[in-house]
């Protein structure tokens, strides 16, 4: 990949701050997206909830990349965070839609990635599902559908757009998987209700790698699945937490404690969600660490 300019909006989160240094360490130029006076060219204003961003700080960049948004696992579904969930993403992708389309087509960025989720597909049990699928139902859906839907302007003004929908990612520093390492590493870890249902996981690393893919690859466009090739219950992947962290896996979080703690959120850890990435593997794509012990232990390390 040729060296080039990317705004990144959502640079200080967990996937986010991992793109930045890997681009910046390959020799790129990154203007981040911040809600503060920006403090130098490499700064560009914008605020999500309120549909704003400078958009002749995007002039001239190659992609755009919106990785920002509120932490869906991060506190309890009360509707006052829903609407936050919403507001950051909808509109946050709406206004970096909005900016692009505004700009005069010379000026335009060539790619616009914007973060999305596999929570598109809600529910979906022991079955197997890609790209093709249809969005499921209730709160998580929707809300996907919106955010995805919200980047039509860009896509509408020649932008290709792309939604890498993001799995659980493998990480020590933040996420699902940044609150059950300090619980296994302390010998309390263990499965979550019957531990039957699927996650489809991916580590950061290839998180990383994928978004880059995505980035580099003209001929790329719409949603991919970002998520290791072969999807794991609960109980396996708690096995496997306490084969690499050398720890026991005895306890057990029945559904009705995580429900009466979470709240709907607890829908997110006890469904099932069986992604495949089907297009991604077929852009020629490989991952670094498509089984899940080889991405807890780059986790770990």
């Amino acid at each position: 990949m040729q060296l080039s300019r990317i705004a990144v909006a959502g640079s200080s989160g967990l996937i986010g701050s991992a793109l930045v240094r890997s681009l910046v360490a390959d020799g790129h130029e990154v203007v981040r997206l911040v809600r503060h006076a920006p403090r130098s060219a490499a700064e560009v204003r914008w605020d999500p909830e309120a549909k704003y961003v400078d958009a002749a700080g995007l002039a001239g960049c190659d992609a755009v990349v919106n990785l920002a948004g509120a932490n869906v696992g991060s506190r309890r579904w009360t509707q006052a965070y829903k609407a936050k969930l919403r507001g950051g993403r909808v509109l946050g992708t709406a206004a970096l839609a909005e900016a692009m389309a505004a700009l005069k087509p010379q000026e335009r960025p060539r790619v616009f990635v914007n973060g999305s989720a596999i929570g598109y597909y809600g529910e979906t049990g022991e079955r197997e599902v890609d790209e093709s699928a249809p969005p499921g139902e209730g709160f998580l859906p929707s809300l996907v559908v919106d955010w995805e839907g919200a980047a039509t302007p860009a896509q509408e003004a020649g932008v290709r757009t792309v939604f890498p929908r993001t799995g659980l990612v493998v990480a020590r520093e933040g996420g699902a998987w940044g609150r059950l390492f300090p619980l296994f590493k302390a010998g309390v870890g263990g499965r979550m209700g019957d531990g039957r249902q699927y996650w489809s996981f991916v580590s950061l690393h290839d998180e990383v790698a994928a978004i880059r893919h995505l980035i580099e690859r003209d001929d790329l466009s719409g949603a991919f699945n970002v998520t290791a090739p072969q999807p794991l219950t609960n109980r396996e992947i708690t096995e496997a937490m306490g084969r690499v962290l050398h720890r026991p896996t005895l306890f057990t979080v029945p559904a009705p404690v995580l429900r009466a703690v979470l709240g709907e959120m607890a829908g997110d850890v006890l469904g099932s969600q069986r992604v495949l990435p089907k297009r991604l593997l077929e852009s020629g794509f490989t991952f670094a660490f498509p089984e899940i012990e080889g991405a807890i232990r780059a986790a770990a390390s």
